[in-house]
């Protein structure tokens, strides 16, 4: 499968950004979305998108383990017909990165989660609904019917499992992912400082801080309670789940401390569709979930918002690739550029996932701020195959990089 190559040119062409919006003409890599979302977010809604727990110290190794190895170039190389289509779990997607489920999304963009998933099919790149996200999931998957998985935070309740799984297949699902790292709520001090709570509690500082935004509450919030009333946690069982302002968010949520891999078993037994396993960290965890029936496993620390301490996924690759089995070996947390997703994909991984990013690219521009950025990621990967001499993804290996 052929990508097209983008324009060539010698840097940014004067009028080559001239179709994009205003608020887009700047952003320029994926990084710069970041401090364009800060300008538009309420400072409590920034915070928790921006936030890990804790003292930061695997959110800021996640970013810096792709710094620890450098690459080695092969030159006078054809590359002109190069490609990054890639298969993954029997689906060919145009690009070897996709986007990670994030809960709250319709909180960043209005209809968020429809706006990811709208921009993921258009550029036939898989997109992941969180379990904590604030739209049916009926509703993302008619948006994104070849593109859409779905990600599950499940308790251990059997009859809980079998009324969610029902749901998801019925919704046209083709993909579960179950999310295995949140035992328990993390220590989200940032969430704290800056002012968001879960539940989300009205106060006058949080209506000030919505007030200095009229942006986002003119476009966001107020379409949202225009349109669609309280946002709902509406996928976290078989119907839908309570408002973000109830007390029983952290009960819906609960019980995940029971979860084991009996419950695994179960839900093999049950999903009649392709089982990835998301938060694993350990090579011995990968092989377990291979041995569970598994179709694919996603390396993740949950983008440092769980247990601070937890080593970068990228530096349990090489061990997780020779546990893999037959199963497809994907990873996300702490990718911002092209050359991230060549590094992770020349030490093993089938795919990689994008998270943060892409939330602050639909708060800045909804889908079409989606799909920018998806072309930004996809246009540097393109460029970054001409430059390391490489053809095919499939060529890429660790003989392309140099730890440093």
């Amino acid at each position: 499968m052929t990508t097209p190559p983008p324009r060539q040119q010698l840097g940014p062409a004067p009028n080559a950004r001239r179709h994009l919006p205003p608020a887009l003409r700047g952003i320029l890599s994926l990084g710069d979305f970041e401090p364009a979302a800060r300008r538009i977010l309420p400072r409590p809604i920034f915070g928790y998108l921006q936030g890990g727990v804790e003292d930061n110290v695997t959110l800021q190794a996640n970013v810096a383990a792709f710094r620890k190895c450098m690459f080695r170039t092969n030159v006078l190389v054809d590359v002109s017909a190069r490609e990054q289509g890639r298969e993954l779990l029997g689906q060919v997607y145009r690009t070897p990165f996709g986007i990670a489920p994030m809960g709250l999304c319709a909180m960043f963009a209005f209809d968020g989660d429809v706006a990811m998933a709208g921009a993921a099919e258009a550029a036939g790149i898989p997109y992941v609904l969180s379990g904590a996200s604030l739209t049916r999931m009926e509703r993302v998957a008619q948006a994104a019917p070849t593109s859409a998985w779905f990600q599950a935070y499940i308790p251990g309740e059997p009859a809980h499992i079998e009324g969610l799984i029902q749901r998801v297949e019925k919704a046209g699902f083709r993909t579960l992912v179950v999310t295995v790292d949140t035992a328990t709520l993390a220590n989200r001090e940032n969430n704290v400082r800056v002012g968001f709570s879960t539940p989300l509690r009205p106060s006058l500082r949080l209506a000030w801080d919505g007030l200095l935004r009229p942006r986002w509450l003119l476009r966001t919030l107020g379409r949202t309670l225009a349109r669609h009333g309280m946002p709902h946690f509406e996928n976290a069982g078989s119907g839908r789940g309570v408002p973000i302002i109830s007390s029983s968010v952290v009960r819906q949520f609960g019980l995940r401390d029971h979860l084991s891999w009996e419950h695994l078993a179960l839900i093999r037994r049950q999903w009649r569709g392709k089982l990835v396993v998301k938060g694993i960290i350990s090579a011995t965890d990968v092989m377990r979930a291979e041995q569970a029936g598994a179709d694919g496993v996603i390396l993740s620390n949950h983008g440092g918002r769980q247990l601070d301490g937890t080593v970068p996924p990228l530096l349990v690759l090489p061990d997780a690739v020779k546990a893999k089995g037959r199963m497809a070996l994907m990873l996300d947390s702490g990718i911002r550029r092209g050359t991230d997703v060549l590094k992770a994909l020349a030490q093993g991984a089938d795919f990689v996932f994008v998270g943060r990013p892409m939330a602050y690219a639909a708060a800045v521009g909804g889908q079409q701020g989606v799909a920018h950025a998806i072309d930004l990621l996809r246009d540097e990967i393109h460029r970054d195959m001409a430059l390391l001499g490489v053809r095919r993804l499939a060529d890429l290996g660790r003989e392309h990089l140099v730890p440093v």
